[in-house]
């Protein structure tokens, strides 16, 4: 559910949780979310809860993947390259806004323009509830794993 007075980043979040009947709630923080450390202790939770939603260009055909990457993880282009076929390249904020609607350091798992190819790491899936970035640099909300899977059509991955 929305909660008051959301930046217009984060009421775009909120709207496709509403829209997809997600009942979470995106809250702003006064701390910064941009990296996963700054999330988990925003948020009070451990740093592999928080997740990375990494967009990246195909060399080949610059279609535009999501990768959505516990915060403990790092993820392995070359494996990605070989999951995907084409090799890829980590995109520049302006491909990055183009495709999502949000700047990097608020990139949100969803409320984009259009779909994207999206992998979620599997190592997401021992937590109980995990922490997405709401559209903004210090906007978040919790979510259930295999809600996120669902919502984004992500096929669940191992990233490294």
């Amino acid at each position: 559910m929305p909660t008051k007075s959301l930046s217009p980043s984060a009421q775009k979040v909120a709207n496709a949780l509403q829209l997809l009947d997600i009942p979470c709630q995106v809250v702003e923080l006064p701390e910064s979310t941009r990296t996963a450390p700054e999330a988990a202790a925003a948020v009070g939770c451990a740093v592999g809860q928080i997740v990375k939603s990494l967009i990246f260009r195909g060399c080949s055909s610059q279609q535009a993947y999501l990768f959505l990457v516990s915060g403990s993880n790092r993820l392995d282009e070359g494996m990605m390259a070989a999951i995907l076929g084409e090799n890829i390249e980590r995109a520049d904020p302006a491909f990055v806004r183009e495709q999502t609607g949000f700047a990097i350091g608020g990139v949100a798992p969803l409320g984009f323009p259009s779909p994207l190819k999206t992998m979620m790491d599997e190592a997401l899936f021992q937590y109980a509830l995990i922490w997405a970035a709401a559209g903004t640099p210090n906007s978040v909300f919790q979510i259930a794993p295999q809600n996120l899977m669902n919502a984004c059509h992500a096929a669940r991955i191992k990233v490294c």
